[in-house]
């Protein structure tokens, strides 16, 4: 059965980030104005994000009016929203309104997925949220959309076809959902990125980790927001029964992809050693894993 996650609302047995007092109190003073990362917890997915990037300075730090977006959720299965393995569309929707109020001239979203895209773009719920929202559901199916692109930098995934919308939009706002993962330990921000490619056969057979740390190379997301609002512990990606899933309610806002994987692998039980890609990461400068340096603005938005 679900679990409630009722281990992480416990004060005592949350992760450390979380369970220190938030920026801004006397404690924190010295503390920048403007943190690093924003960890969220016990709200709605979208009232988490609207209190996360209230508190990382405003969506108008990343969306600039007249400029395209495109907002990267995690689309991969045929699932339902209930099932823990697409973004919530919720947090979807609420992004591609937030991106439309900032004054963007179009809010984009797509995922190249592993089971039928029509498929997965309808049950996630996502294509829906989107088109609601005022934003614009893209297709990943079409090769012609992809260019072929040189990574700078990279030993293993010199080149990509990577798809037109992350080449060519003025912001791109990276949305994953947190979950295990087999090859990969776990899937959050960084790994989020294999569904702009074309081929992520390719990575699964050349050094997967290495691929993941690699592909940032070409470009990083301007804004990474982790949805840890039902997260699942185990069997990921696809998720095996119910008892994988726990549900956390919590959110992680930051520019840094490095950094807010590596909260994320604390939420998901895991330090960010034990992901060999963050530490890849970090030595190629795609982001710090420093969480005990970094400036962390903590919100509960619990009544």
């Amino acid at each position: 059965m679900l679990k409630l996650g009722l281990t992480a609302a416990a004060g005592g047995l949350l992760p450390s980030f979380l369970r220190m007092p938030l920026l801004g109190t006397e404690d924190d003073a010295s503390k920048p104005a403007q943190p690093d990362l924003v960890a969220v917890r016990d709200g709605s997915p979208a009232r988490m994000f609207d209190a996360g990037i209230k508190a990382l300075g405003g969506l108008g730090r990343f969306v600039k009016k007249g400029k395209t977006v495109l907002v990267k959720p995690n689309i991969g299965w045929d699932k339902t929203p209930s099932e823990g393995a697409t973004t919530n569309p919720d947090l979807v929707g609420r992004i591609v309104a937030a991106a439309c109020e900032a004054g963007a001239k179009k809010v984009y979203c797509f995922d190249h997925p592993v089971n039928r895209e029509e498929d997965c773009y309808r049950r996630s719920g996502i294509a829906d949220a989107v088109k609601r929202n005022g934003g614009e559901m893209r297709s990943s199916s079409d090769i012609k959309a992809y260019r072929r692109v040189a990574i700078p930098g990279a030993k293993v995934l010199k080149e990509a076809l990577v798809h037109e919308l992350y080449l060519d939009c003025d912001a791109v706002i990276n949305v994953p959902i947190l979950k295990s993962h087999g090859g990969g330990r776990m899937t959050a921000a960084l790994k989020n990125l294999m569904g702009v490619v074309w081929d992520r056969g390719f990575w699964h057979r050349n050094d997967l980790q290495r691929c993941i740390v690699e592909f940032p190379l070409l470009r990083k997301p301007d804004l990474n927001v982790v949805d840890a609002f039902l997260v699942m512990m185990e069997n990921g990606p696809y998720g095996a029964t119910t008892d994988d899933l726990d549900m956390k309610r919590m959110q992680l806002l930051s520019a840094d992809a490095v950094l807010v994987d590596c909260a994320a692998a604390k939420v998901l039980g895991r330090t960010p050693e034990s992901v060999p890609y963050l530490k890849m990461a970090a030595e190629l400068g795609v982001g710090s894993m420093d969480l005990d340096r970094a400036a962390i603005k903590r919100i509960s938005l619990k009544v």
